[in-house]
């Protein structure tokens, strides 16, 4: 592949990325600092069926802490049981309606050398991992994702240190990915 060095090679094999972009979100946010992250069409984003999830989670934990509080407080008869509880639930329930924009936020797009992460809102990172640094790409499944069809792509470079998670991907998306990034890895790799 040549590519001049004014336009920098794309995803590998970005006519196969079909499966990246289905059920996803749409629109990731611009990133206030310039050259951050520029969104030109590029970007993959998160399944939608993670947002649901993310909003679930947060209301059963909302409801789990209201109801032991509850529950406590009815056998032991003390009242300060509600004082860490309504501490926990003030920040959950702040936390409720930032989700959205906090999956909205992060990406991850594929390039000639590295795969790109981006996340935050607040604090943003923008995290690049060489191919050729990869060494273990593993799919992970909880019940709750299982039940919603979706998976953790965890990606574990050549520094003990460093992980990176791709959380809510489709199966279908992980599956793709993973399959992708362990073929150009290896190339990448020979190339040492």
């Amino acid at each position: 592949m040549t590519n001049s060095p004014e336009t920098p090679a794309e995803a590998p094999s970005p006519a196969e990325n079909g499966a990246l972009d289905t059920a996803t979100l749409q629109g990731i946010p611009q990133p206030r600092g310039e050259g951050i992250a520029p969104d030109d069409g590029s970007w993959h984003q998160l399944a939608k069926r993670y947002l649901t999830l993310q909003l679930i989670s947060t209301t059963l934990w909302i409801a789990l802490i209201a109801v032991a509080a509850v529950v406590i407080t009815g056998l032991t008869q003390v009242a300060w049981v509600w004082i860490p509880a309504g501490i926990l639930l003030v920040i959950l329930l702040i936390t409720l309606p930032i989700i959205p924009r906090q999956v909205r936020a992060f990406g991850y797009r594929l390039r000639e050398d590295d795969l790109v992460l981006r996340r935050g809102i607040l604090f943003q990172r923008v995290v690049a991992v060489p191919y050729g640094r990869m060494q273990l790409i593993d799919i992970t499944h909880g019940p709750l994702d299982r039940a919603f069809g979706i998976a953790q792509l965890k990606l574990v470079t050549a520094a003990a240190t460093s992980a990176v998670v791709l959380p809510g991907l489709t199966q279908a998306a992980a599956e793709q990915l993973r399959d992708t990034l362990i073929a150009v890895a290896e190339t990448r790799r020979t190339g040492l």
